[in-house]
């Protein structure tokens, strides 16, 4: 039972959590074996819940991108491996010694830093190593990572673990950049292992690439976006059946009729037309529900759709229910997910407010709980 007092909160269904990881692991290759991106507070839907439930169904690592984020999951018992991929920063670096976590690499300074922390404690700490074969962000460049092959045997304070990059253009089916990089990246293992390096690990596809692209020699795929129900590209859509994870609920605080000429809200940004049976509730941009969606949003109520009218405000919606029969206070209100068949889904609330999925998840504030009915049935 959800003993939460505030009427708005997110509803994070691990069964569609789970069904979505089966869904990644149907696109695995021979051998391969899904490292779950759980950074962001797991996008949005609490890491530690959801790190519990796919570890509990054998995902074997993890992803994150900070040091507090590992140090998290951690404390609420995940024992697995942790990649942090944003590194270890000066002065983390005995948090990762003493808490068994794997920074990514992305440059030689911090390579040589983090060997010389762990040879003088006379340890290896484990690192993977990042290469840019085309995003065009962090990593290794490839002359420069060639450069250091040679090198990396005499690093004895440090145990390469991995090898990975990163895709910048993997939503599109038909891409060159994509192919490029997976190339670049494939020829690269093929020279590591005649320079006779052996690196157990190697990643390089995300959501998408996963479901895109092929990379045999990876032992290791990076789903993030698509276990939480999120869409990695409208191109994708025919092959994956991906279930929403997150559904964001509330309840009609007050219900009032306004006469038509009425200004509603900051800047009177609506004005009623008719007579206007206006429902408020208690959610607003503090809370993830974007300044943006005003007179845009849509909400599910009573089995129908209502919209957003008038500003958007820190606590606080308005829509027009009008038209929806026996609206009471207290009625229940889908802001974002699946209802009695109906949805809203993080693709349309982002084509609202011209951005992407992942944005909308991690925007939903930490002030709006988290309930988990499976978890709660247990």
């Amino acid at each position: 039972m959800f003993h939460s007092s505030r009427p708005t909160f997110a509803e994070i269904e691990l069964e569609a959590l789970l069904h979505n990881l089966r869904q990644a692991t149907r696109f695995c290759g021979p051998g391969q074996r899904i490292l779950a991106v759980v950074k962001a507070n797991a996008y949005g839907h609490g890491a530690v819940a959801v790190s519990k439930a796919l570890a509990a169904e054998g995902v074997e690592q993890f992803g994150v991108a900070i040091l507090e984020e590992a140090l998290e999951l951690r404390l609420a018992g995940i024992n697995q491996p942790i990649l942090v991929f944003g590194g270890c920063f000066p002065g983390q670096e005995e948090a990762f010694l003493q808490q068994r976590l794997m920074p990514v690499v992305c440059d030689r300074q911090s390579l040589m830093r983090l060997n010389r922390f762990a040879y003088q404690r006379d340890v290896r700490l484990p690192v993977h190593l990042k290469v840019d074969t085309g995003m065009g962000r962090a990593g290794f460049l490839l002359p420069e990572f060639r450069q250091l092959v040679p090198e990396l045997e005499a690093l004895d304070g440090l145990s390469i673990v991995g090898l990975m990059s990163h895709l910048a253009c993997a939503d599109e089916v038909e891409d060159d950049v994509t192919s490029s990089q997976v190339e670049r990246f494939r020829g690269l293992i093929r020279e590591v292992r005649d320079q006779g390096l052996d690196i157990p690990e190697l990643h390089i596809s995300n959501s998408a690439g996963l479901v895109g692209w092929d990379c045999p020699e990876c032992t290791l795929v990076r789903p993030g976006i698509m276990l939480y129900g999120g869409m990695p590209g409208e191109k994708y859509r025919d092959r994956l059946d991906l279930k929403p994870v997150m559904h964001v609920r509330t309840h009609i605080a007050q219900l009032k009729s306004v006469p038509p000429g009425t200004g509603v809200s900051y800047g009177h940004r609506f004005h009623a037309t008719r007579q206007t049976m206006l429902a408020l509730l208690p959610i607003g941009y503090a809370d993830g529900y974007n300044r943006l969606l005003t007179n845009r949003g849509e909400v599910l109520i009573g089995g129908r759709r209502a919209p957003v009218v008038g500003t958007v405000c820190m606590d606080w919606i308005m829509i027009d229910v009008t038209d929806i029969q026996q609206v009471a206070v207290g009625d229940p209100v889908t802001l974002l997910g699946e209802v009695d068949g109906l949805m809203i889904s993080a693709e349309e609330w982002a084509e609202w407010l011209g951005t992407i999925s992942y944005e909308i998840f991690c925007r939903i504030g930490a002030r709006v709980p988290r309930y988990y009915p499976e978890a709660q049935s247990d």
